[in-house]
């Protein structure tokens, strides 16, 4: 392969030398560190998530490319302070893909997905975690991480063996939930409602649903509706806060009906 003339190598030149420049001649990329860049980092991946629920092919080119800015100002700052450059970056992603895919790079079997994922927790603990959810980071919020547990315990053989029991223990954790509101232990109430959570990312788990996004997915569609709920309330020069259940349920069914 001609290094030079290969368009993605040349991209990826260019980008490194536009970082070049801005942290030599730009005041505000010039005082970035690593902590002040972290919150931004974080905005960007929602902003690509949201753009990939919206299926929008043109932003989430957009929002790719912010990351990979991102990527390239960490390893610059790294690199001033002798810490790594975007090489090691690189070169270490690299290594570990070789070494976490025995099955390409090496003699191991595995013919399916989840075998694959079974290898890699494996592989993670010999070398040298002591736990499966080490890799879980304690930033994520809850959903998400719920989720990713999860993962990693199937992944090394502690799951449900079909969606039926567990869509059993969702309808077990929902009478338990049911008992404790009944009661009216808040304590517990809190707790039952976190065991429903648990078990139902659990059961969407098992039937192919990413509850991250099946959950946003309502999110944007509420929004939707009440946004045009709202909207017609307002041309018929009427308040919601007037309104009945009723009247605004009307509304309701017919923001349905728009889309």
């Amino acid at each position: 392969m001609d290094f030079t003339s290969d368009p993605r190598l040349q991209a990826f030149k260019r980008l490194l030398d536009i970082m070049d420049d801005l942290r030599e001649k730009c005041p505000w990329d010039r005082e970035q560190t690593l902590e002040s860049l972290r919150h931004l980092t974080i905005e960007e991946t929602y902003e690509l998530g949201d753009a990939i629920l919206d299926n929008n092919l043109p932003e989430i080119k957009k929002e790719l490319g912010d990351l990979a800015l991102h990527i390239v100002f960490y390893a610059k700052i790294g690199q001033e302070q002798g810490a790594f450059d975007i090489s090691d970056v690189l070169n270490s992603i690299c290594d570990k893909l070789v070494v976490r895919h025995p099955h390409i790079y090496g003699d191991v079997q595995a013919d399916t997905p989840e075998k694959v994922k079974q290898n890699w927790e494996q592989i993670k603990l010999k070398e040298g975690r002591k736990s499966v959810l080490e890799g879980v980071p304690k930033g994520l919020p809850a959903l998400v991480k719920a989720q990713r547990m999860q993962d990693k315990a199937a992944g090394v053989g502690f799951d449900w063996d079909n969606p039926e029991q567990v869509w059993e223990k969702v309808q077990e954790e929902l009478h338990e939930l049911r008992h404790e509101v009944t009661a009216g232990n808040a304590d517990k109430t809190e707790a039952e409602m976190g065991d429903v959570f648990f078990a139902l990312v659990n059961y969407a788990r098992f039937i192919g649903v990413n509850p991250e996004d099946a959950l946003e997915r309502t999110n944007k569609k509420f929004i939707s509706r009440f946004s045009f709920m709202e909207e017609k309330i307002r041309e018929e020069g009427k308040e919601m806060k007037n309104l009945t259940l009723e009247e605004l349920d009307v509304y309701w069914n017919r923001s349905k009906e728009n889309e």
